[in-house]
């Protein structure tokens, strides 16, 4: 005997049916109906009667292997005496005319039918054949009555033929589908560094987010109520700031934007979605007196030179690593910024990339090479070329060329900079910034030496000063401090 009962589930409701096998042992199966929540539940309960009602265990054991053709003869044996002769002799004739002599050429078998290849087969129809949107509808519901039997019998736990129209000259894809092929062609397009943050958004927050909860959900179907929930989801479950979702958005406008591009979609939902208000961010920064501490502690410690290059030049983490030896001229004294290396994830390996180019044209500049920088590039120049010696062909020879290696030509990896950095500070008891932190204290060190914030902005490499001036905003506090002083002088004086 076969008893079931209902379930919801991502918004659906779920069919249960349990029964006992040979042997004694209880099993049981989940069917889609395909109903959402609201408003269904007798429609449900009604499918799970006839569900019931209609599953055979004993045809579990076959049905994996039966081809869609033998399944639609089986269908139309089973159900001779249920559906209405007219409406019967309708689809046994196109059964017999239209879909047998086109699947039984693709050796589909009923459990492996997907939206792809009913959409391909519509189109097959209509643009080969010749077929009307009247015989097509009628041909779509002879196989979307055909799979709901293979759904109520549990041979398919869903019906890819109930979300197609088949009169329409293409069917959009669903949306997380739409997302990986857009995923592949922006492989091609932009910089590996920019992919790798496309794919970390895309496939591990986004697609999850949609596949959990509106796994059916069409491209065209999807809303800025969507999104807006999305986004919402990820501040209240998660906890992400504000600017995490404003990145997530970029890529979610990106990808969206190409599907309007390319008429896939009327208009770009992503448009019409509120941001949430994003904070300003004010760098942390040592003063003096701990650099000066800071540079006590790492001494002899692998992050020595990056914490010093990043404290004295401001370099980003990517421009210390992708130093080169012929960036530096020890006879006109100076340090050539042109090369950056990143650690990036690709296809969940992550990868180290090299490039002989800078963040922006502004990135790209000359520095003076101080003395006591001198003394510490001349060391490291022989070390590596004693290691060299005495390591011999175990040497690596992918980073030659490069300044920050290890004792075997290795270079330094970006995450292990930073996470030995932050384990550094927590070893000595200092106050806890990050690595990129050392490049704002730079700045803040330059301004208290009179340095104006147009020589910041060349030192540091940014385009415009306008960022140099909305990134160190605490700059000015010091200019604040004196212009009060200055009024409070005129008012003690009175």
């Amino acid at each position: 005997m076969v008893t079931g009962h209902l379930r919801e589930q991502n918004g659906y409701f779920q069919m249960v049916l349990t029964w006992k096998d040979v042997s004694g042992k209880r099993r049981s199966k989940s069917i889609s109906t395909g109903l959402t929540i609201k408003g269904n539940k007798k429609r449900a309960e009604k499918m799970l009667l006839k569900a019931r009602s209609e599953f055979n265990p004993d045809n579990l054991a076959v049905n994996s292997s039966m081809l869609f053709t033998d399944f639609l003869g089986k269908w139309l044996n089973d159900k001779v005496l249920d559906i209405p002769a007219e409406e019967y002799s309708t689809f046994a004739y196109y059964v017999k005319t239209n879909i047998t002599p086109y699947f039984s050429a693709h050796n589909a078998k009923v459990t492996e039918i997907t939206d792809q290849e009913l959409i391909a087969y519509f189109e097959n129809e209509r643009l080969q054949n010749g077929i009307g949107n009247k015989a097509l509808l009628s041909i779509n519901r002879t196989i979307c009555t055909a799979l709901d039997y293979a759904v109520s019998i549990g041979w398919r736990s869903d019906n890819p033929a109930q979300e197609i129209n088949p009169c329409l000259l293409s069917t959009t894809p669903y949306f997380t589908s739409f997302l990986k092929d857009w995923l592949k062609l922006m492989k091609t397009q932009v910089k590996i560094t920019t992919y790798s943050g496309y794919e970390r958004t895309i496939m591990r927050k986004v697609i999850p987010y949609f596949d959990e909860r509106y796994p059916k959900i069409r491209l065209d179907a999807v809303s800025a109520k969507h999104i807006q929930d999305y986004y919402s989801y990820e501040l209240e479950e998660n906890h992400v700031c504000a600017n995490t979702v404003k990145h997530r958005h970029a890529n979610i406008h990106k990808a969206l934007s190409y599907a309007y591009k390319t008429d896939l979609i009327q208009s770009n939902p992503a448009d019409k979605v509120e941001l949430p208000k994003i904070e300003k961010y004010t760098g942390r920064f040592y003063n003096q007196k701990q650099i000066e501490e800071l540079f006590r502690v790492v001494k002899g410690d692998p992050v020595e030179f990056g914490v010093i290059t990043a404290a004295f030049y401001g370099l980003r983490r990517s421009e210390i690593l992708g130093l080169r030896w012929n960036a530096i001229d020890f006879e006109e004294k100076t340090i050539t910024i042109r090369h950056t290396l990143h650690e990036v994830r690709v296809n969940g390996k992550m990868k180290i990339v090299a490039f002989d180019t800078t963040k922006t044209k502004s990135s790209f500049r000359t520095l003076p090479l101080v003395p006591p920088f001198e003394e510490i590039l001349l060391k490291m120049k022989r070390e590596q070329e004693e290691n060299r010696r005495l390591c011999g062909n175990c040497y690596c020879q992918e980073y030659l060329g490069y300044i920050y290696v290890n004792e075997i030509g290795d270079i330094m990896k970006p995450n292990f900079l930073t996470a030995h950095f932050s384990a550094v500070l927590k070893e000595n008891g200092m106050p806890h910034i990050r690595f990129h932190d050392l490049r704002h204290s730079c700045a803040s060190l330059l301004f208290a030496q009179g340095v104006s914030l147009k020589e910041i902005q060349a030192w540091l490499g940014h385009s415009t000063i306008g960022t140099t001036a909305n990134i160190y905003t605490h700059l000015d506090e010091n200019n604040k401090l004196s212009s009060a002083n200055a009024i409070l002088s005129i008012l003690t004086d009175k």
